[in-house]
């Protein structure tokens, strides 16, 4: 399976990634060493990035496809920006409505003195991060209140994620994923305002007017297997659209994760995601947050992505039903030890259906590891609502309408040839 005498060296060389929007602001190594087995350190491995301390990087090299150190093969980061260009440029997105793109901006106030950005009035700020902040808008068009994300442009350039990469390249990267994608478990982006001639960039999205999947659960205690399989459901649905889509999140974690006022799931921050142009979705370093990092990813081999996002939603799943995680240490080196070493511990006394799942989603061995699909049928998870369904998404419709139309004129010619 796998080997004890792994290099701590390599691990450490590896870094993760918080989520961008509702998590705290960044801290250096030096601190986390400082404060090794308290409370801090501990947050740091489940919320935080690891930064070299010279700041030249947020997360190390970003996600390395590459079999060596060759020169000449490309990042996956390029080639998901060239993969979603494409996509963009022949119309292959699955949203019937694209995402509206804003080149003027006009920053000003209302008659109550309250801050506006085009349209849209501030009302308070709902979270920040490492690139910048969240803020809650409410439009003057439509009054319904909107997430918008706010960058800094120049910070963003000069901030090194990667030797040929920026934190711009990172936001630049979410905006082309989020404009492709259209699903009522993803969080919707509605609005792009860029104004070239300013250093402000937004990201106006759908206000979830909810919570986090684990808020108000408590260290204690989990949300219960009702509302956990609730959770889940819309998780893996959401999760199976994107995979279908050969997209991998990277950093699936109930601080990324929404539920709506109606109680449903949606997925957010793509700041780490990547693209494929096939089923082949190998990568190398894992951008994600330590705690949800799969085995063979603090290995620092080359891994799998879907995989590994099925990895992080069985972590997620345990959170859900016992409120705490399955693999946790006081350092980082210690949490990838537990995470690669240490045998999953269930209650002797739980459902046995939900064991079952737990066993399955966290098999330390990827190759034998439950996927989503088995997931979506498993017996846990159907209860009384059955299987989950794929989502019929709009390119999946138009591709299915081509085909119908095709096979339509074809019946036609079978049934003319037949007539002569």
């Amino acid at each position: 399976m796998f080997n004890k005498s792994y290099s701590f060296a390599r691990v450490t060389q590896m870094a993760c990634c918080g989520c961008f929007g509702f998590a705290f602001a960044r801290q250096s190594k030096r601190l986390v060493k400082k404060h090794m087995g308290n409370h801090l350190s501990q947050e740091f491995l489940l919320n935080e990035e690891l930064e070299d301390e010279d700041n030249s990087s947020h997360n190390g090299d970003s996600s390395d496809n590459g079999h060596g150190d060759e020169g000449e093969l490309r990042s996956p980061t390029k080639r998901s920006e060239e993969i979603l260009m494409y996509r963009t440029q022949h119309g292959l997105i699955c949203r019937e409505f694209p995402v509206k793109e804003t080149h003027k901006l006009i920053r000003s106030e209302d008659e109550n003195g309250n801050k506006m950005v085009n349209e849209y009035v501030r009302e308070c700020k709902i979270g920040s991060g490492s690139y910048g902040k969240v803020v809650l808008y409410r439009s003057s068009v439509d009054e319904k209140h909107y997430a918008i994300k706010a960058f800094h442009k120049s910070h963003l350039s000069k901030l090194r994620v990667a030797p040929c990469e920026t934190a711009m390249t990172d936001v630049l990267r979410e905006v082309l994923i989020m404009k492709i994608l259209d699903h009522p478990n993803i969080v919707n982006l509605v609005e792009v305002i860029d104004d070239p001639t300013t250093d402000h960039f937004y990201m106006v999205l759908e206000y979830v007017e909810g919570k986090w999947v684990c808020e108000g659960s408590g260290p204690s205690g989990g949300l219960g297997d009702n509302k956990a399989r609730k959770y889940l459901r819309d998780i893996v649905a959401g999760l199976m659209y994107l995979h279908a889509h050969n997209i991998v999140h990277g950093d699936i974690k109930p601080d990324n994760l929404l539920v709506t006022a109606a109680g449903t799931v949606k997925i957010g921050d793509f700041s780490v995601s990547q693209v494929f142009e096939d089923d082949n979705d190998e990568l190398r370093r894992s951008p994600g947050t330590p705690v949800f990092t799969a085995p063979e990813c603090c290995l620092g081999l080359t891994y799998h992505g879907k995989t590994a996002d099925t990895w992080a939603v069985g972590v997620t799943l345990y959170c859900l039903v016992f409120g705490k995680y399955p693999f946790l240490g006081d350092t980082l080196q210690d949490t990838y030890d537990k995470i690669v070493n240490n045998p999953l511990s269930l209650p002797d006394r739980m459902d046995p259906l939900l064991k079952n799942l737990l066993e399955g989603l966290l098999c330390k061995d990827p190759r034998e590891r439950m996927t989503l699909g088995a997931v979506a049928e498993h017996a846990w998870v159907i209860e009384e609502e059955g299987p989950i369904s794929q989502y019929l998404c709009w390119c999946k419709r138009k591709r299915l309408e081509r085909e119908g139309s095709h096979g339509s004129s074809q019946d036609n010619q079978a049934r003319t040839d037949n007539t002569v």
